[in-house]
């Protein structure tokens, strides 16, 4: 990987999060996302890639912040689900 970023990929539900991967391996057989459950490890040249992946699934990708302090201090503000 070039320039490796974290990602989450909120699917719809959980059809759709497996749905986003069954697509994104289709489309793309050779860039494998590293990681599990929401969070992923992705060059960042895929982003627009991964977008459109997520949009044809009804999914959304997001990046997560790089520092992990301020990224426990964000889950500790909004909950692991995003849901305020």
């Amino acid at each position: 990987m070039k320039e490796p970023v974290r990602i989450e990929i909120r699917g719809k539900d959980e059809f759709w999060g497996r749905a986003f991967h069954v697509e994104w391996d289709d489309q793309f057989p050779d860039r494998k996302l590293t990681g599990e459950g929401k969070h992923f490890i992705a060059d960042r040249e895929w982003l627009d890639d991964l977008e459109r992946v997520g949009s044809q699934t009804f999914c959304k990708v997001v990046l997560a912040p790089e520092n992990v302090p301020r990224r426990r201090w964000m889950i500790s503000l909004i909950g692991r689900n995003g849901a305020l």
